[in-house]
């Protein structure tokens, strides 16, 4: 009776060590697929790289002709996209709303007890 649960487990451990050894090669032909896609974006990125690199050469020597000065388009640009990313968090999120003491606040609204027995 030893001997048969003995056989038992040794062939659930077979089962379990050739499903995990199926498991691995899996795993390892997607890290290999993996690699590949890698390599290729990184060559992608490089050939986009110098591609950039040109076009903004031909740019600049456009802009020179021109009379435009790049670094101030580039600067202007810069400031207006980090407005644009700050949305509503600025002190022009809310131009309806009025700042305390202005004309339109309603009387006696504006702090100071001695300007309602006025």
């Amino acid at each position: 009776m030893g001997l048969g649960s003995t056989t038992k487990k040794i062939q659930m451990m077979a089962d379990k060590a050739e499903q995990l050894y199926a498991q691995l090669n899996e795993v390892k032909k997607q890290l290999e697929d993996l690699r590949t896609k890698v390599d290729t974006t990184h060559d992608t990125i490089s050939e986009l790289e110098v591609r950039h690199q040109q076009n903004r050469a031909i740019l600049e020597a456009l802009a020179e002709e021109q009379g435009i000065d790049v670094e101030q388009v580039i600067t202007d640009a810069s400031i207006e996209d980090a407005e644009s990313r700050t949305g509503d968090d600025g002190p022009d999120a809310a131009p309806d709303e009025v700042a305390p003491g202005e004309p339109d606040e309603p009387a006696g609204t504006t702090g100071t007890a001695g300007d309602d027995a006025a």
